[in-house]
């Protein structure tokens, strides 16, 4: 509005100008005529530019009042709507909290009722047991009542039969006419003549049964001793894999013109496979301990990226010194679970050794600590030092932790290794001898071996597939359910032990024996098992009344 007023201004004095030039022209005016015209126009214009000024001014004014006054109404307005919503949101604020604490106050009022209920049933059981404690109280009452009576005519009796005895000894003297010396010694020398013919028979009897005996206890001590170590017998497989995550590791892993796995295999002792197989390197080597620094070498190094000849080095040197760290630490803390104490420390890192050595899936190292319990536990039980028995259980296999460096089987090399670090004689023997290759001239070998044979051999030692393990479970109760008067079968014990519910109804004692006893034939002629199979048949009635 403020660009308005010159052009109003140039618009009246060019229609001014235009008027007096066309007088001018015609010659109606004279010069001063055109001087006064062209004052008179400059006075007309100033004075309606001041006029249109003041009247823009006031529009202006106008303009800005109506426009303060909206954005007075406009303030007004949002201040009245915020009041509203903080309103709201108070209301709100009350409402939530007020809802809050009717929930903690519902919460507090159900704990209570839960206390009270609480404190009810324990008040009933209170007044049960009171109850419950009066009337044993009155049954001992009665009983004893009960007993002083019997024990009254029980005395009434004994003293009756004590008067018919006396009179029928003196009744049998005075038929017989021999005195009570003469009765006697002729009773005597009857009962010798019999006992000297019996005698034979009954020590043959005896001597049957003692056999028996003693076959029985040897059973149950190596049962006890079993069950008294229950360990896990198997080992982990031992992978010689490792994951990359991708194909293009495999490349790294190669290096150019195969100058990184040659320096990989020159720092390590093993071989490296790569093939086509997606996400796998494969890692080879006699030695378990060689492969195992391989595998966690070659996994650190996957995990850094930066794979060189000189970081390969340092990364092998480095985690064969983790590895013998470790090593040595698994052959103390074998020696620490057996409580063996006083071993040379070659002998506590041939022991760890032994952590990475599996023989049929069952890890030595495991086995070892096993055999190692269970010679103790047997050498306890018949009266010998178990210290012993468990230093020849757990060092009988260390001869495996070197029998691939060494010339010989592993009992020779152990007693060797054995011998040359200052263990007793019967250690030796035990290392030397514990598969019956030589004479037992200590009988700790002869437990070591029973206990090694016991690790290895009975069912659950080693590794067996979940089909095949799954599939004997399940024959063991077939076999059993298909006896007549058996309700229930049940394998447990990893197999070595069937527990056999039979039908009380339809069997008694002795028939419940002879099922037992044609179950176990059945499996001896049916199944093919290490150990033994243990069938135990359980016959039992129930009987229940409710007193009111």
């Amino acid at each position: 509005m403020q660009g308005a007023a010159p052009v109003l201004d140039f618009s009246a004095l060019w229609l001014l100008g235009q008027a007096i030039l066309g007088q001018m022209i015609l010659g109606q005016i004279s010069e001063q005529t055109l001087a006064l015209s062209v004052l008179a126009a400059v006075a007309l214009s100033s004075f309606l530019s001041f006029a249109v000024v003041k009247f823009l001014d006031r529009l202006r004014k106008i303009d800005a009042e109506n426009t303060a006054r909206q954005i007075t109404e406009k303030a007004e307005h949002e201040a009245a709507g915020r009041m509203k919503e903080a309103e709201l949101a108070i209301k709100e604020n009350e409402l939530a909290q007020k809802a809050e604490a009717e929930k903690m106050l519902a919460k507090s009022r159900d704990e209570i009722r839960e206390r009270e209920r609480a404190l009810d049933k324990r008040q009933e059981v209170l007044s049960q047991q009171d109850d419950d404690l009066r009337k044993q109280q009155k049954m001992v009452e009665s009983n004893q009542r009960r007993l002083a009576e019997r024990m009254e005519d029980a005395n009434r009796r004994h003293e009756e039969l004590g008067k018919l005895l006396e009179m029928q000894r003196q009744t049998l003297h005075s038929i017989s006419g021999l005195s009570p010396g003469e009765a006697s010694k002729r009773l005597l020398d009857s009962l010798e003549q019999e006992l000297q013919q019996e005698m034979g028979s009954i020590v043959l009897r005896h001597e049957k049964r003692l056999a028996e005996v003693v076959e029985q206890k040897s059973r149950v001590m190596l049962l006890t001793a079993l069950q008294r170590y229950a360990a896990s017998h198997t080992a982990e497989s031992t992978t010689s894999t490792v994951d990359i995550p991708n194909d293009e590791m495999k490349g790294r892993i190669i290096g150019r013109e195969g100058r990184n796995i040659r320096t990989f295999e020159k720092a390590t002792g093993v071989d490296v496979i790569i093939d086509d197989t997606p996400g796998v390197v494969i890692v080879s080597g006699f030695d378990p301990v060689r492969r195992e620094v391989a595998r966690q070498t070659l996994n650190k190094l996957i995990a850094d990226g930066r794979i060189h000849p000189t970081r390969i080095e340092e990364i092998a040197a480095e985690t064969q010194k983790e590895i013998e760290g470790f090593i040595q630490k698994k052959g103390e803390e074998a020696a620490q679970e057996v409580n063996i104490h006083g071993l040379n420390p070659k002998i506590h890192y041939m022991l760890g050794r032994l952590h990475f050595r599996t023989s049929y899936s069952q890890n030595v190292l495991r086995h070892s600590i096993e055999v190692a319990f269970l010679t103790g536990l047997l050498a306890e039980m018949i009266g010998m030092d178990g210290d012993m028995g468990r230093r020849c259980g757990l060092l009988h296999d260390i001869g495996k932790a070197a029998d691939h460096e060494l010339e010989g089987g592993h009992p020779k090399i152990g007693a060797d290794l054995l011998k040359r670090h200052g263990e007793k004689a019967e250690v030796v023997h035990a290392a030397f001898g514990h598969h019956d290759e030589i004479v037992t001239d200590y009988p700790y070998t002869m437990l070591v071996a029973t206990a090694d044979a016991c690790s290895a051999s009975r069912p659950g030692a080693r590794r067996e597939s979940l089909e095949r393990y799954i599939k004997r479970m399940e024959e063991l109760e077939s076999i059993a359910c298909g006896f007549p008067g058996v309700e229930q079968a049940f394998a447990i014990q990893a197999g070595r032990e069937l527990r056999v519910i039979a039908s009380a109804k339809d069997t008694d004692d002795m028939k419940a024996a002879k099922i037992c006893r044609d179950i176990a034939k059945a499996f001896e002629e049916q199944l093919t098992y290490p150990g033994e199979i243990k069938v135990t048949v359980v016959r039992e009635s129930r009987f229940s009344e409710v007193a009111r």
